[in-house]
């Protein structure tokens, strides 16, 4: 089927659900709060908040975000199991638009050996589900999971089941990214044939094979007109389908595919900035329309081209996803409130006077070290600033030495709870030495999993950001801590008190994983 000009498509975003899913991904209820409200700046349709049977923690943060956002349509996954349903039904309760997304497998060989059922039992469960969330919401989402794998016949029953159950959105996953874009566009054209107008038909992709993103562009074309996708390609295993790049796509090709989403393209970069600060997982740098390297040019052709005119190399505008020119430096250590409240505006934040006092202090003494403040290190300071939990655990003081023998020696203070507390240790290194005063002090003993630095710009006083993954209880997920200073070791304590902070606030019971 060919598409009718300008028709939309719908962005179903489940960065905060199936992105969390990555590795090392998991977030805390204020930072998953943060994304959403930047999902909403970017206007995607429905958020995808969570999955509201996994855990409290998850139950809880769907249902502040439910509280938080007025235009998207917030989301809860759900197994076709009642429990499930009545779980994400209390979630999303509190938010203006509602959606339950519910779903079962639907291929021989998950129905066989994953779920023991016939085929018939699992169109019955699936018809109960739906007719159940129906009860609670009038938007319901059904996922016949693993469909790439699924017989064609079979989704057709299944789908004319729960479509006469209320099912109002129908989603068609390719869940171990199986197939290839002419398999999954085939497949999309002949359930639009068969499903017409009584459902909005939609894909969700995932990218073993690299074709996420390319098989959701093939299903868009042969009638899909929902895309579920995340910020970055998150997701576990090789990921999701990236917003970015289908959003990209279709404005840029629209010569092609001549349909429209509702997504405001300028803020694509930031929020895929905030996506990755708070997960601690980077675009690599030569990731399509967010990587570093998607607008630079080193060869001296391109650069003699794309200074004629910049179509000779670039078929996108770097403006058009949110991506100012770096060298807009206006403020420094000279700078009032004001002027540091004009630049948080127009880099498209919104913080309130709590988020911006605290914001302009730590920029202030960040001006007082560094010569130049690009827009990045502001970034970076209100992604710290408003994804900030409670903070039991403060850094008020650290001192590096060596002991006898050039063994690392760090003296710390650290304010518990308002009481300020300073104990030394040594380790194996001047990291190792840190982190174990760190425990010390706590009394709470962390076993580091990932550490990562980096410089958020360039130039020798360029402000370090570190990121650590840190196990505090084997039976729980690592968490993630962020540390941004001039001074990488300042850097990386805060970032591992900032786990520690994390580890005391985020919800500790164990979470279920699901993947469609």
């Amino acid at each position: 089927m060919k598409n009718s000009k300008n028709s939309i498509v719908k962005i179903f975003d489940t960065t905060l659900r199936d992105g969390e899913q990555s590795p090392g991904a998991s977030m805390n209820i204020e930072e998953k709060i943060q994304i959403a409200l930047q999902l909403q700046k970017l206007n995607v349709d429905i958020i995808e908040a969570g999955f509201a049977a996994a855990s409290e923690g998850d139950f809880e943060a769907i249902s502040q975000i439910s509280k938080e956002i007025d235009k998207s349509t917030i989301c809860s996954l759900a197994r076709a199991l009642p429990q499930d349903i009545k779980k994400a039904a209390l979630a999303i309760k509190s938010a203006k638009q509602q959606r339950i997304h519910t779903f079962i497998a639907t291929s021989e060989i998950h129905m066989k050996y994953k779920l023991n059922m016939s085929a018939q039992k699992v169109i019955q469960k699936a018809i109960e589900a739906v007719s159940y969330a129906k009860e609670f919401v009038d938007d319901v989402e059904f996922s016949c999971e693993d469909a790439g794998r699924s017989e064609m016949n079979f989704l057709k029953e299944i789908i004319d089941a729960v479509i006469q159950a209320g099912a109002t959105t129908i989603n068609i996953p390719d869940t171990v990214g199986y197939r290839m874009p002419h398999e999954m566009g085939y497949m999309i054209s002949e359930l639009n044939k068969f499903i017409k107008n009584r459902a909005t038909i939609s894909v969700h992709c995932h990218n073993d094979l690299g074709l996420a993103v390319a098989n959701s562009l093939e299903s868009i074309q042969n009638g899909a007109r929902q895309v579920e996708c995340t910020i970055n390609g998150l997701g576990e295993r090789a990921g999701n389908a990236a917003l970015e790049e289908i959003v990209m796509s279709l404005k840029t090709r629209s010569d092609i595919f001549q349909v429209d989403t509702n997504i405001n393209t300028k803020e694509i970069y930031p929020t895929s900035k905030l996506v990755a600060s708070i997960t601690g997982i980077s675009p690599q740098p030569n990731k399509a329309v967010v990587g570093k390297n998607a607008f630079a040019h080193e060869s001296g052709i391109h650069q003699d081209g794309v200074l004629k005119h910049t179509q000779t190399y670039e078929i996108m505008s770097a403006k058009d996803i949110g991506l100012e020119d770096a060298k807009t430096i206006v403020l420094g250590k000279l700078s009032g409130r004001a002027a540091f409240k004009d630049k948080i505006k127009f880099l498209g934040y919104s913080l309130n006077d709590d988020e911006l006092n605290l914001a302009f202090e730590r920029f202030k003494a960040l001006a007082d070290k560094k010569r130049e403040i690009f827009d990045d290190d502001i970034r970076a300071i209100i992604a710290e600033v408003i994804t900030q939990i409670p903070e039991v655990y403060k850094l008020i003081n650290l001192q590096l030495s060596d002991c006898m023998n050039g063994v690392p020696n760090s003296a710390i203070t650290i304010s518990i709870d308002g009481e300020e507390k300073t104990d030394a240790g040594i380790g194996k290194g001047t990291i190792d030495a840190i982190f174990k005063t760190i425990d010390r002090i706590s009394n709470i003993e962390g076993h580091l999993e990932d550490y990562k630095v980096s410089s958020v710009t360039k130039g020798k006083d360029a402000l370090a950001k570190v990121i650590v993954k840190v196990t505090f209880d084997d039976s729980k997920p690592p968490v993630i801590g962020h540390g941004l200073s001039i001074d990488t070791m300042i850097a990386s304590a805060k970032a591992y008190i900032g786990a520690l902070n994390s580890y005391v606030y985020i919800n500790k019971q164990k979470n279920i994983k699901v993947s469609l």
